[in-house]
């Protein structure tokens, strides 16, 4: 899978490098914006400090 990424990106290896840092930014911004805190309504807070 990732040297089918790294044949389909334009450029030099350097480029390529930048852009699939670019990309790998993207999507973490994208997960921690919209995914992260949909999913968190599906979750039960579990805490277990001071209930001894």
């Amino acid at each position: 899978m990732y040297a089918a990424l790294w044949r389909i990106l334009p450029g030099r290896w350097w480029l390529r490098v930048l852009i699939l840092i670019a990309l790998a930014a993207v999507v973490t911004w994208a997960l921690v914006t919209w995914v992260f805190p949909f999913a968190d309504s599906f979750v039960e807070p579990n805490v277990t400090v001071g209930s001894n």
